[in-house]
């Protein structure tokens, strides 16, 4: 199959599709079971991550995707680990003799796929790579479905998948929990950061601040608050924040 190179443009919808991801609340639940069982195997995961230099939540998820978290399973594809796979990639590992241990064939389907060579695991490039791992036939030959070995369980995918390779259904739909959207929740119970703790976006100043307009449009939508929108959180501005949430902007002179 044809490959999909990384670019800037590639790497600007990743950001934009992370960030306005929502997880279906049907699914709360199976998504967070999934997390829980992922953090108990950890250091498995970490194991083979740091031997390899791949992040131990990235094998974490394709684990989840590729075979339902079962260490009795190839990392591959899922197959028994008391042979060498049958399904694509047939034949491995083409080391050593079966019964392989659930390490040996991790270490193996990682290295298959080259993600030991990835050395950028920033989001972006984190969501590249689970999607190259899948395979790029939902981008290349049904680009009307956003692939939901990402985006599954979440407001980003309602139906499309391929029944078996080759074999495309636009009703059939995944049941499974995208990689993004297990990431986005580990990353929302604090387990895992991709950006370093940012600094305060408002803050009370006499000149513009970025992104302040945005937030004196919000506050415009309570009543009794009537701000101009021109993005300089002064007086006026912090007093409607005060108005709202109780405290001053952050810096503001009359904050105690």
């Amino acid at each position: 199959m044809a490959g999909v190179r990384y670019s800037a443009g590639l790497a600007k919808e990743y950001e934009e599709l992370y960030r306005t991801c929502v997880a279906d609340p049907r699914h709360f639940e199976q998504i967070d079971k999934r997390v829980d069982e992922i953090l108990a195997n950890k250091e498995r995961y970490e194991s083979v991550g740091k031997e390899l230099g791949i992040p131990w939540y990235v094998i974490g998820v394709i684990h989840s995707l590729e075979s339902d978290l079962d260490f009795s399973r190839h990392l591959h594809n899922g197959d028994p680990l008391t042979a060498r796979t049958v399904h694509v990639p047939a034949g491995r590992p083409p080391y050593g003799n079966p019964p392989f241990t659930w390490e040996q064939s991790a270490i193996d389907a990682l290295k298959l796929q080259g993600l030991h060579k990835v050395k950028d695991w920033s989001l972006p490039r984190t969501l590249y790579e689970l999607e190259r791992y899948n395979g790029w036939g939902y981008r290349l030959y049904h680009p009307h479905v956003l692939s939901p070995y990402l985006w599954g369980c979440s407001n980003h995918y309602k139906s499309g998948k391929y029944l078996a390779d080759g074999r495309w259904s636009d009703t059939a739909k995944s049941k499974q929990c995208g990689a993004a959207v297990l990431l986005h929740r580990l990353e929302e119970r604090g387990e895992i950061a991709f950006y370093p703790e940012p600094g305060p976006i408002f803050y009370y100043s006499n000149g513009p601040v970025p992104e302040t307009e945005k937030l004196q449009r919000f506050l415009n939508q309570f009543p009794g608050i009537a701000l101009r929108v021109d993005g300089w959180p002064g007086k006026r501005t912090s007093a409607a924040v005060k108005k709202v949430f109780g405290f001053y902007l952050l810096n503001d002179p009359r904050n105690k």
